[in-house]
């Protein structure tokens, strides 16, 4: 795979999507345990407390950790009463093309953001959505498991050797989409739960991200911690962007909540109040 790819600059916001179609952002890794749903769902919500109109598509049929979340939040709204962000959302439940561009396109009408949540496994639709994406995000753990989903490391001096083959497969999806439309995938590397890991092992990890990033072209940001509250909200699909509605703010809310701030600072979204009226997006792949 050649060096040296199209990187975005950094700038406070990406740029608007073109009229008629959501800012699709897609989370994908091929592993699973990285805390992708838990985060897709979160963003959701986050967009959605902003007055943005979020849909949400589930492309994992068989775990439907996305869809189930959602489903809970439904019911807790029915059940309590109380109005919460609620997205649009659907999973999708057969294996053909028809039926995947259908619910795309019903999720993408009037949505500014369409949020996808893939399987942790090589998947047809995953890697359909991730050409699509105007944001894609790859949640890992910091550890050099989880990093070699992306590259490979020498054993004794951790010094990066070559990308994976999942860095290749975001690298050719990235061409596609340039093909396509002339459009550049902002792919984003997530390092979710960073204070469990012991500090040297941290710093070679860290060192070995900003070295492949260089060569591959993806940011880094901080994402969500190993909290037990994420877990506990699950029954009820609740967030953190609702914590105030239903009981006391403990110290572990408070810096729950300052995490899914700088993540969500971090994506550099565009402002969902700049964002144009959508309508379906035409299939591309």
């Amino acid at each position: 795979m050649p060096s040296g790819p199209d990187q975005k600059p950094v700038t406070d916001q990406q740029p608007l999507p073109d009229a008629g179609k959501p800012h699709v952002i897609v989370f994908a890794n091929e592993k699973g345990g990285t805390g992708k749903s838990t985060t897709a769902v979160h963003v959701a919500i986050a967009l959605a407390a902003k007055g943005a109109r979020v849909s949400v598509f589930d492309l994992d049929q068989r775990q439907r950790t996305v869809g189930r979340y959602l489903d809970n939040r439904a019911e807790t709204v029915r059940r309590s009463g109380t109005a919460l962000p609620m997205p649009r959302h659907a999973t999708h439940a057969a294996q053909s093309d028809d039926a995947f561009e259908e619910t795309w396109n019903d999720l993408s009408a009037d949505a500014d953001f369409l949020i996808v949540d893939t399987p942790g496994r090589d998947d047809p639709f995953a890697r359909t959505a991730a050409m699509l994406a105007n944001t894609l995000v790859t949640p890992m753990n910091d550890s050099f498991v989880d990093f070699d989903l992306i590259g490979q490391v020498d054993p004794e001096t951790y010094k990066v050797t070559r990308p994976s083959f999942y860095s290749e497969l975001i690298w050719d999806a990235r061409k596609t989409r340039a093909r396509a439309d002339g459009a550049t995938i902002d792919w984003v590397v997530l390092r979710n739960r960073l204070q469990h890991i012991e500090a040297r092992n941290m710093r070679r990890v860290s060192d070995a991200l900003g070295q492949l990033a260089k060569r591959v072209g993806f940011r880094i940001i901080p994402g969500l911690g190993e909290r037990v509250i994420y877990r506990e909200m699950f029954p009820a699909g609740l967030t953190m962007i609702d914590s105030r509605e239903f009981g006391a703010m403990g110290l572990g809310h408070v810096a729950a909540r300052q995490e899914l701030r700088e993540m969500m600072s971090g994506l550099q979204l565009p402002d969902p109040a700049a964002l144009p009226v959508s309508a379906p997006l035409a299939a591309t792949a």
